[in-house]
């Protein structure tokens, strides 16, 4: 689809770069010519994407949470040359009823997504500004940003907000060589994401139109239209890619209204069950 080598000349970093999504975006650029750095806070996981991933491939850790983490890992990349591309992909999510959500939990998530990219984004954004170079931010998303998802409202928010920065900085900077640009995918199977977010195994959810899930070289193939030179006239868009999903369906988490006090306890059990599970292969 796009010519050999086109990101020959680019350096692009990916938050949440070492697993599901943002590890699949990474492997696109890498094999069209780009220096991908693999940024997150477990450097084994980095570390094993790297080498998969191959030359190209560099595992730099980093909690986007921490605004002092950030500014010195971008000092190192910054050291070698400036980023031409930004994909801020990490996240965090589970499901609850809104009634039951503490703030710790509200913030474990509002912290990555909400918080973190913005921290991100701005300190990638003044260096680009004082040095007189241009960049592309592609943030990842969700359909909620449009009609929200009960259930996830730590997520729905924090994605929103992200999508109003896009557009925002899209003006602010626009005219000074940075372009902001937002994906929402749909229903692509990635492990983390789906264990969280169907711990149940519902067979409901992820249904769209056109009856299949989304490839990851097709969500490769969408960043890279939005980070490479020639399509340098997009800025401030969010574009969905889920096969008309939340045209269909709404592409949230409404039909768990539907369910019971028994149904949510079950839900509860498995995510702590999946919760344990990584916290014993971390170890």
């Amino acid at each position: 689809m796009f010519a050999e080598g086109l990101l020959r000349n680019s350096r692009i970093l990916v938050t949440g770069g070492g697993s599901g999504l943002g590890k699949e975006i990474a492997r696109s650029c890498v094999a069209l010519g780009a220096t991908v750095y693999l940024c997150g806070r477990r450097s084994s996981v980095l570390e094993e994407a790297a080498a998969e991933l191959g030359t190209g491939a560099i595992p730099i850790v980093c909690d986007i949470k921490s605004s002092e983490a950030i500014e010195a890992m971008l000092d190192t990349i910054w050291a070698s040359g400036p980023l031409t591309g930004l994909v801020n992909n990490a996240a965090g999510n589970f499901l609850a009823r809104t009634e039951d959500l503490s703030m710790r939990g509200f913030d474990a998530i509002a912290d990555i997504v909400f918080k973190g990219t913005f921290q991100m984004t701005q300190a990638c954004g003044k260096r680009w500004l004082a040095g007189g170079t241009k960049g592309s931010v592609v943030s990842i998303l969700a359909t909620w940003v449009w009609n929200g998802s009960p259930f996830a409202v730590p997520s729905a928010m924090s994605k929103a907000g992200v999508h109003v920065m896009t557009q925002s900085l899209a003006v602010e900077w626009g005219g000074r060589g940075i372009r902001l640009n937002a994906i929402c995918p749909g229903p692509f199977e990635t492990e983390g994401a789906s264990a969280r977010l169907n711990p149940t195994g519902d067979s409901r959810f992820g249904w769209n139109p056109m009856g299949r899930h989304g490839t990851p070289q097709e969500l490769g193939n969408l960043a890279i239209f939005l980070l490479a030179p020639g399509a340098e006239f997009i800025n401030g868009q969010t574009i969905a890619i889920d096969g008309a999903a939340w045209q269909g369906t709404g592409q949230n988490f409404s039909a768990l209204t539907e369910w019971s006090d028994a149904q949510w306890a079950d839900a509860k059990a498995a995510a702590r069950g999946i919760d344990a599970r990584d916290k014993a292969a971390r170890g």
